[in-house]
Order: C-alpha cells, then sequence, then structure tokens
C-alpha cells in the first residue's frame, strides 16, 4: 500500500482509539485498516500498536511515529490544497475541541452548519473540560478561554467572558446582598472548582487585585453542578458568564458585586498555520469566528 495512506490510517486508530472507529472515519472496512496497521508494522520493523480485545495502545515508538506521521500528511494535504487552489470545495477531516459547555451551547451550531455547508467534511468534536494537547491529540482548531500562552499557533480573538459572582434571587432575599467582597465570608458559597481551585476568591479594584479567602458550603467539580446549586437558593456561586448566560436571562440569578469582578477573559479560536492555505481549517475557522463574534454573551 501507499506510505502516505498507511500514515494516514495509523493517525486515524490513534486518534479514535480503535480500528473500527477508524474504519468509520476513514470510511473504510475494519479488515483494510488491521491490513494497513499490520502492513505498517512490517515495513517499519516496530510494534507501533499494543492491541486487546477492548483497547488500542500506542506504544512509546508509536507515539512519536505518530508525531511525525501527522506532520507529514498535514503538509501534503496543504500541498495539495495549495494546487487545488484556496476557493475549493474543502473535503478530508477536522478535529476541533472546546470544553464541554462552550462545546455544546456555541461550537456545535457551526460544526451542524459547517457540515450541511461542506458534505465532503467530516468532524471530530472533542469537548472537554481541560486543556487539550492540540499537537498529541491531532487537533486542528481548538476554542481557549483565557490568556494564550506563546506557542506557534495561529489565535484569533472572538470576544471575551467575565467571572460573575451570582446566586439565585430567593438567596438574596433571605441573606441580604453583600455590598463589598470581604462580606462573602459571612455567606454561603459554593466553589466550582474547575474556576476556582483553592478557597481564595481574586477580585479586582481600583487598579489592584485582591482574594477573599472563603470557607466553601458546597465545592462542586463541574460548572453546571454549582449554576443549579446557585438557582436552587443554596449559596452564592463564581462561574464565567456565559455558563450562566441562560440562568441570568430568565431572572433565576443576579449577578452581585460588579465592580469586584476580576478583569475579564478572552476567548480565542486556536489553529496551526500551515505554509499553504487549508481550505479545510480556513473555512471552518471563518464560519466560527463570525458565529462567535454575535453572541452578545461573549461581547
Amino acid at each position: 500500500m501507499d506510505r502516505l495512506h498507511l500514515m494516514s490510517v495509523f493517525i486515524a486508530v490513534v486518534e479514535t482509539q480503535g480500528f473500527s472507529s477508524a474504519a468509520r472515519r476513514l470510511r473504510l472496512s475494519a479488515p483494510a485498516v488491521t491490513r494497513a496497521i499490520a502492513e505498517l508494522e512490517i515495513r517499519l520493523g516496530v510494534k507501533l500498536l499494543n492491541r486487546t480485545t477492548r483497547h488500542v495502545r500506542v506504544t512509546e515508538a508509536g507515539q512519536k511515529y505518530y508525531q511525525d506521521a501527522k506532520r507529514v500528511v498535514m503538509l501534503a494535504d496543504e500541498a495539495d490544497e495549495s494546487v487545488v487552489g484556496e476557493n475549493a470545495e474543502p473535503k478530508g477531516h477536522i478535529v476541533v475541541t472546546a470544553s464541554v459547555l462552550f462545546g455544546r451551547l456555541y461550537v456545535m451550531d457551526s460544526i451542524i452548519s459547517y457540515l450541511q455547508t461542506y458534505p465532503k467534511m467530516t468532524v471530530d468534536a472533542v469537548f472537554a473540560d481541560r486543556v487539550v494537547n492540540m499537537l498529541e491529540e491531532g487537533v486542528d482548531v481548538a476554542v481557549r478561554i483565557g490568556e494564550l500562552p506563546d506557542s506557534t499557533y495561529r489565535a484569533i480573538r472572538v470576544g471575551t467572558v467575565r467571572r460573575v459572582l451570582c446566586a439565585s434571587p430567593e438567596y438574596l432575599d433571605q441573606y441580604g446582598v453583600p455590598k463589598k467582597a470581604e462580606e462573602l465570608t459571612e455567606h454561603k458559597i459554593i466553589l466550582a472548582r474547575g474556576l476556582t481551585p483553592t478557597n481564595e476568591i481574586k477580585f479586582y479594584k481600583q487598579g489592584k487585585d485582591f482574594s477573599v479567602r472563603v470557607t466553601p458550603y458546597l465545592s462542586v467539580s463541574d460548572n453546571d453542578s454549582a449554576a443549579q446549586a446557585a438557582v436552587e437558593g443554596l449559596g452564592i456561586t463564581r462561574l464565567l458568564s456565559y455558563q450562566v448566560a441562560d440562568q441570568l436571562k430568565k431572572g433565576k440569578l443576579k449577578i452581585i458585586l460588579s465592580d469586584y469582578e476580576a478583569q475579564a477573559v478572552p476567548v480565542h479560536i486556536v489553529h496551526r498555520e500551515g505554509r499553504y492555505a487549508s481550505a479545510r481549517i480556513k473555512t471552518f475557522v471563518d464560519m466560527v469566528v463570525e458565529h462567535l463574534r454575535k453572541q452578545p454573551s461573549l461581547n
């Protein structure tokens, strides 16, 4: 078989963590995928994958080969696209990542529109509440919330979100509305550990950053649970504004201490910028950027 084809099959197996799932992505039969991996390992004389009845695990040699093969296939795809032309209809596959709630609320609409517009494309949406390593996990486009480290990836700013303190009207009626950040020590606090990993809540006032140490009434590992508890009147929580936009709009939650909010958090679309224009990446990024910049809760 063609070496580039074998590399593409191997990449699909690694990224989908299975032979059957790789076959579905590539629109091949499962036996064809198995034969391709076997031929590649024979050609290289190296074990790339450890296979059991339930799992496919990449060997150390396989992980290094995956990263190199990914770059080779990307360059080949970009070279093809540059010859065909930037205006050609995109075809192929892209991997997109975002946090779970952000992906569901804001990115899925763009993915659906993209696939409806470009039916020759396929998409893997990796929605996870962790920072996905784009190179190691084969991600083409990522939505990043927060300040970005220096990297070789291109970043397009699409908006900002705020860290807001909020509580239900019922809670505020019963316990009162705090006027100063320091008064939070007297209230029931719901901490979403993903956003506030310690008991220190950071604030910004009159050009200075400071923190208030609280004793949480409830700590949860996910943002949805914190929002739900606040809506039910259990206490005050701090979340990103987009995470409670719907509850705020419906009046189920109210923002407090807005004068003490830390500086807004930027939202970027991040993607690898190759030597050639990639129609697959460019068309998707353009669509997501346009969609996100229209969202009132991000601007």
